[in-house]
């Protein structure tokens, strides 16, 4: 394995609603780690409102980076390159991350690296907090499952950076279904932890809502079992029943899982890898990752919680094997541009 250099590199994400910075060593020591949630602000919209989210991260941006150096005991003369999520996500959101790197990165002479925000989400696997025991890093080939608001998808990774896109959603990815989900059984958003949360005293058993296997293919499907709970509601209304919340959210959660993992596992056994990974906002849902954990047929690689939503440190991670192995970017990027995972 090639001999990658030391580094210390900081990142910033401001793909959506939440400001963060992080700085990491050499890939994997996580010395600090600050995100500044705008999640009560959107709550009130039931979403994110783009708008407001980028003017709340021109307001965070500068604070949230101090706070990383200050964490780190660090000053930007410490650093050796800078990273930022360059997509995708919401432009305005981006453009104010984009420039607080350029900026920095001219300021400093330092160099500057895109990063795609679904490449940090795989890469959140990588890392640990310094000082901790270290933990063992994800083997290749390996079997990653991104599962977010915006993405699902299946990529098979050989070496660092290497991606064969096997499948993804033809429609709603999963956090988008649980959060569009929630809205009809009148829960808070983020629909994710709120449909959690309901289904923890819930029978997932009692609905059996339809699953879409899709043969033949890699690629998801989630918007049947969207619409069979929409149909599952409204006959209930129409009925004048009870609306019961707790198992609708229970089944409709199992629903979605059993998807996800039996096509990663039958995905993983398909290509010979060795080892999977599950990364992205919905990889924090309790049943998805004690689903994965207790089959024993591979290692499974899942971030802690903090890492499983939008943060900095999987970008910086993602940016230190970008710098490292000489995929840097230059300084007239384009915003709306990303690497692509196929």
């Amino acid at each position: 394995m090639t001999q990658l250099k030391p580094a210390r590199i900081l990142a910033i994400e401001t793909s959506c609603d939440e400001t963060a910075c992080a700085i990491i060593e050499n890939g994997r020591a996580l010395l600090s780690s600050v995100v500044a949630s705008q999640m009560e602000i959107h709550a009130r919209y039931g979403g994110v409102f783009p708008e407001v989210a980028s003017r709340q991260h021109v307001l965070s941006i500068i604070p949230v980076v101090q706070q990383a150096l200050s964490q780190a005991h660090l000053t930007l003369n410490d650093i050796d390159a800078i990273a930022v999520t360059q997509g995708p996500g919401l432009a305005g959101s981006l453009i104010v991350g984009v420039n607080m790197a350029k900026g920095l990165s001219l300021a400093l002479d330092k160099p500057l690296i895109a990063v795609n925000h679904l490449e940090g989400h795989i890469y959140s696997a990588w890392v640990h907090n310094a000082g901790d025991t270290v933990t063992p890093e994800p083997q290749f080939p390996l079997l990653a499952l991104l599962v977010s608001g915006g993405h699902t998808e299946l990529n098979l990774m050989t070496d660092h950076l290497t991606y064969q896109k096997l499948g993804s959603t033809l429609d709603d990815a999963a956090g988008e279904a649980f959060d569009k989900v929630a809205r009809m059984l009148d829960l808070p958003f983020p629909g994710g932890p709120s449909i959690q949360k309901s289904a923890e005293e819930g029978d997932p058993n009692r609905f059996n809502f339809a699953r879409a296997w899709l043969p033949d293919s890699w690629n998801f499907s989630f918007s049947g079992v969207k619409t069979s709970v929409l149909y599952e509601v409204q006959n209930l209304k129409k009925k004048s029943a009870n609306i019961p919340t707790q198992d609708l959210a229970a089944s409709f959660q199992q629903a979605v899982i059993d998807v996800l993992f039996k096509k990663t596992i039958n995905a993983a056994r398909e290509f010979g890898a060795k080892e999977i990974l599950v990364a992205g906002g919905v990889s924090a849902n309790r049943v998805l990752r004690q689903t994965f954990k207790s089959q024993t047929e591979f290692p499974v690689h899942i971030p802690p919680l903090s890492l499983c939503t939008d943060n900095a440190a999987m970008i910086a991670s993602a940016g230190y094997f970008r710098y490292a192995l000489g995929h840097e970017s230059n300084l007239e990027m384009d915003v709306l541009a990303t690497y692509p995972l196929s």
